[in-house]
């Protein structure tokens, strides 16, 4: 069947879907029946592609047909159902219009929650917080992947709760929040010394703790950190990290831009530093040449 009969065939049952709304129902329920219509009428939607590029087809049906999304709400026992269709309303807005998407996943997650599906509700949180990232709203993206952090505890499924934690870390240090960073990063290296599959990432974890120490300005603070990481990983002393970090907190206690700005390209020479670090290094660069300069004018 090509796209356009697929097209035809969601429009016969929307058509039917509005008739049955319309009339009289002295057998059964009128608003199950339409419900049942509209559904068939979105999947045939679907099939011919409407969802897809502009999503003109299926954009125009649910503006025109709110109770597309709405129908299954109205029967008491239905609201995954419901949940559902809020979400694939949602996801037709995604390419065009993220704002209504995320309004749309919003009420999934509302009634997802409401039912106690807390699987679901971890994953529409985490959704929202994606479509946040890609507005560059940093603050709302963090609210909910924060929910979804405690949705995903609450099932149990510790990876993707901490998958959800260092994306918080990531933008809390962006947004100026170190010490909530650290407390992130710290933590998740921790957990990961005691599993053998994430040991390979407790230096890098331990390294960006380390980095938001250094955007902080306080050395007592960064060497305290230092100790602590040896502490925690005996094997972290010996590390290229490691080396990095006490190289960067000497030269910021000596107030050595020159140095500070060689370590970092020794590193990089190696280990090519990523976009999140290179800021983050760039901001205590500076501090450190502004500090330099106040001491040049006392001088």
């Amino acid at each position: 069947m090509s796209d356009q009969n697929q097209i035809k065939k969601g429009e016969d049952f929307e058509k039917q879907a509005e008739k049955k709304l319309k009339g009289w129902a002295f057998f059964g329920s009128k608003h199950e029946d339409a419900a049942d219509l509209y559904e068939k009428a979105a999947n045939f939607y679907k099939l011919g592609k409407s969802c897809a590029g502009t999503n003109k087809h299926m954009l125009s049906y649910i503006n025109k047909n709110p109770l597309f999304i709405f129908v299954f709400h109205l029967q008491l026992d239905s609201k995954h159902e419901a949940a559902n269709a809020f979400a694939d309303a949602g996801h037709c807005y995604k390419k065009t219009n993220p704002t209504e998407c995320i309004t749309r996943l919003e009420q999934s997650l509302d009634l997802f929650m409401e039912i106690g599906r807390l699987g679901m509700s971890a994953r529409y949180c985490k959704e929202i917080a994606e479509l946040y990232e890609q507005e560059q709203n940093l603050e709302k993206a963090m609210v909910y992947y924060d929910k979804a952090v405690d949705l995903y505890q609450g099932e149990e499924v510790n990876s993707s709760a901490n998958q959800c934690r260092l994306k918080i870390a990531q933008y809390a240090a962006e947004l100026e929040q170190y010490q909530k960073a650290i407390e992130i990063y710290e933590d998740i290296a921790k957990q990961a010394l005691n599993n053998n599959l994430l040991k390979y990432g407790v230096r890098g974890h331990l390294l960006n703790a380390g980095i938001c120490q250094l955007c902080k300005g306080d050395v007592v603070a960064i060497t305290n950190a230092l100790e602590k990481y040896e502490d925690l990983d005996p094997t972290f002393s010996g590390s290229r990290e490691y080396k990095l970090l006490s190289a960067l907190a000497a030269s910021i206690d000596e107030e050595d831009v020159e140095k500070f700005t060689d370590a970092i390209k020794e590193f990089d020479s190696i280990t090519k530093l990523d976009a999140w670090k290179t800021t983050l290094l760039l901001r205590v660069k500076e501090m450190l040449k502004a500090k330099e300069m106040e001491d040049d004018d006392l001088t």
